[in-house]
């Protein structure tokens, strides 16, 4: 069982809340939300609010609360291989009320089908609050140019 070692990023100016399944490998030792180079998540949210891609971690969490994001991930612990979603077993989620009670959070976004596909199952029923499902910016999902993906991820601005 793997447990979730990223804290949440947000505060009380965050309005959009944009949840992916569980860190990668390469997150998890990194510390950080989407730390493979390949993961195109930082390229299509700083093009989507005409910046540069942050590199650090400081400059990603000062991104991220700059543009009233907050981060975090559906999966609080799990077993997983590697860092393939089709893996996931024994899941647990993390409890975002924490979230949701102190920002105005106004819209809720899943990176990818598996984030998805448990917001539905699991938090759904406890928040009552639609998630919109985003196009993953993961490098296995290679059906989805950077192009298209930041096409359809204008949505969040």
């Amino acid at each position: 069982m793997i447990i979730h070692p990223i804290s949440p990023v947000f505060n009380e100016e965050s309005r959009i809340l944009i949840l992916g399944s569980f860190p990668s490998v390469r997150s998890r030792e990194e510390g950080f939300f989407y730390g493979h180079p390949q993961n195109r998540f930082w390229k299509v949210t700083a093009d989507v609010f005409d910046e540069n891609a942050p590199q650090t971690i400081e400059e990603k969490k000062a991104f991220l609360l700059r543009n009233r994001i907050a981060l975090w991930d559906v999966i609080g612990s799990c077993e997983i291989t590697g860092s393939s979603d089709s893996s996931i077993k024994n899941a647990t989620v993390n409890d975002i009320s924490v979230i949701l009670n102190t920002a105005d959070i106004r819209s809720i976004y899943l990176n990818g089908g598996k984030a998805y596909q448990l917001y539905q199952k699991y938090m759904l029923p406890v928040t009552k609050r639609e998630g919109i499902c985003l196009p993953s910016t993961s490098p296995a999902n290679a059906a989805w140019s950077l192009d298209k993906l930041k096409d359809a991820w204008k949505i969040i601005r």
